[in-house]
This record gives structure tokens, sequence and C-alpha cells, in this order.
């Protein structure tokens, strides 16, 4: 098979692209991707410990060190749930919020460029493809008991 025929070469290459430019522009804000990834997906309402993670895509024990870094420097806290007294929900503290607008600009900005560039058909078409890549991920997981 051709390198360029690769599709986990694509996803990985274009993945990876995304990942730097990312760090770089968190970077000019003391931040990094991972951080600004997390803050996006902190509800207001707050959000479990634990579904943090899962939504992510990440291992729970990458993202307890993360999420310890963000504690440290003040861009969220944990408060035990009211009704749940077992579950712990993260929130965004002032400092959080704003540097969750700031990934969130970002992130925009970058989705707004994709849009004015690609058809709208095409990424449409991208969409469902990467939804039936993950798929044959999920099938060739089972079938090889990984």
């Amino acid at each position: 098979m051709e390198q360029d025929n690769k599709v986990d070469q694509h996803i990985k290459a274009t993945w990876h692209n995304m990942f730097k430019m990312y760090n770089q522009m968190a970077a000019e804000y003391g931040s990094t991707q991972a951080t600004g990834l997390i803050l996006l997906n902190i509800e207001k309402e707050g959000t479990p410990s634990t579904s943090i993670a899962p939504n992510l895509g990440m291992e729970a024990t990458s993202m307890s060190r993360i999420m310890k870094t963000i504690e440290d420097n003040g861009l969220i806290y944990r408060k035990q749930d009211k009704v749940d007294r077992r579950m712990v929900r993260i929130f965004l503290t002032e400092a959080g919020l704003e540097k969750r607008k700031l990934a969130k600009k970002a992130v925009a900005g970058f989705n707004d460029q994709i849009l004015a560039e690609v058809d709208g058909d095409k990424l449409n078409t991208f969409f469902e493809v990467m939804v039936s890549v993950n798929k044959v991920i999920n099938k060739y997981r089972e079938q090889n008991g990984i």
C-alpha cells in the first residue's frame, strides 16, 4: 500500500498539524491545546469529573494530570455534587472563563475558515467518512480482541 493511500496517515498528519497550531496559539496566552479543549467541555452548571476524559477521547490518567495542573493554575475548582455526594463536579473560575473565551475564539475562527474554504457537500462527506472510520475502528478492535 502506498503511503498516500493510508487513511490513518492522513488522519494522524492532519491531527498533528491541528494540535501543533492550537498549541502555538495557546502558548501565546500561557496555555496549551489540552487545557483549552478541557475548558471548552466544562459546563456552567459544572461537569462531572468522570465525564470529561471520555468526552474528549482521553485516558483517565492523562486527564488527572492535566486537571491537576489546570486546578493549580486557578482555572477550575472541584465541588461535591449537591444531590449525589459521590460525584465531583468541575467548575470554571473567573480566570478559567477568560481562557475558555480565548479557546472558543480560536476554535470558532478555525472552523469558520474551514467552512469558508471547504464546500458544504465535501464537509458532510468528510463527517460521514469519519463516522465510518470510527465504526471500522470499533469493529477491528472487537475482531482482534483489543
